[in-house]
């Protein structure tokens, strides 16, 4: 009997790391296959709009490029937008990707501060740059 459960156990230690070596190959390459620069884009740019449209300037400002952060800081970065209107959403409308820079198209909704006026929401597209810097993409953030 215990050598029948000694090879049980060996058997069962066997199937447990060959279970456990599928699960790792199986989540390395999906990983690996993460996405294509446009679908990378695309979801860095809904999280930097996403963020803005909520108020996180924080989260927002970790997404551009390295360079405008050695340059700016996150309050210099806030202070750019003022309160002309207040940004309801935007979501990525089209990514168009070349090896180190994509141009992205989005699709921005806001509603105008017009003084005793109640437009209520506005949706516009605006074309923004993302550029490839240290294996990620980043927010190209104008000066």
């Amino acid at each position: 009997m215990t050598i029948l459960m000694n090879i049980l156990r060996v058997k069962c230690r066997g199937l447990a790391f060959a279970a456990a070596s599928i699960v790792s190959l199986v989540t390395v390459g999906c990983a690996t296959m993460e996405s294509t620069p446009e679908q990378a884009v695309t979801k860095r740019a809904n999280d930097y709009w996403a963020a803005r449209a909520s108020g996180d300037y924080a989260k927002a400002y970790q997404l551009l490029t390295p360079s405008y952060r050695k340059l700016r800081t996150q309050e210099q970065f806030r202070s750019q937008f003022g309160s002309g209107a207040a940004i309801k959403g935007g979501e990525v409308y089209k990514a168009e990707c070349e090896p180190e820079k994509c141009t992205v198209r989005i699709k921005i909704t806001a509603s105008p501060a017009l003084m005793n006026v109640k437009v209520g929401t506005i949706s516009t597209f605006v074309d923004e740059t993302w550029l490839l810097e240290d294996g990620r993409w980043w927010r190209h953030q104008g000066l």
